[in-house]
């Protein structure tokens, strides 16, 4: 499971030297709770182009990350997208997740997430289905954190549901 946590990063890095588009489609989530705050905080990267591809395919526009002008547009759909294509579950209580925003480089994007908060999760459960309205090869690596214990799995389309006891 260790080589999964590396195989995105080695991703970004080796086609951020190519001027070919990727020929793999693969996303993270982190779902990390935080016994300070008692939520949630939730953190997806993707590939730039894959998630612009994504969000204007979705929603008929033509938004453009790396671009100012959009950046009000792109949180906005970026919000709508989250609760389309992430939804939390934990101790059988669905929780509330805000869009928190999102940073951009030159090859991926992060999108932030928060939960409401909840006390002393034991059993977390997730839909991630992000990309999976463009692409039927999008595998998103998941990794789940309750006080300092992770645990990972790989969602490859159409699978989009996974739980874990903590």
């Amino acid at each position: 499971m260790k080589k999964l946590l590396f195989f995105f990063p080695i991703l970004l890095i080796l086609f951020s030297f190519t001027g070919t588009k990727h020929p793999y489609h693969v996303g993270s989530v982190e779902i990390n709770y935080s016994q300070k705050s008692k939520t949630f905080e939730i953190t997806g990267r993707f590939f730039l182009d894959d998630l612009e591809n994504a969000l204007n395919n979705k929603y008929g526009k033509s938004l453009h990350f790396n671009d100012a002008k959009f950046k009000s547009q792109l949180n906005e759909s970026l919000k709508n997208y989250a609760v389309e294509y992430f939804k939390l579950k934990a101790n059988n209580k669905f929780l509330n997740v805000n869009f928190v925003g999102y940073e951009e480089d030159h090859e991926s994007v992060n999108i932030y997430l928060e939960s409401e908060k909840i006390d002393n999760p034991k059993k977390v459960e997730a839909a991630v289905s992000f990309l999976y309205n463009l692409f039927d090869d999008q595998l998103n690596i998941v990794h789940i954190i309750v006080n300092g214990e992770r645990k990972s799995e790989k969602l490859t389309y159409p699978n989009r549901y996974l739980f874990q006891q903590f």
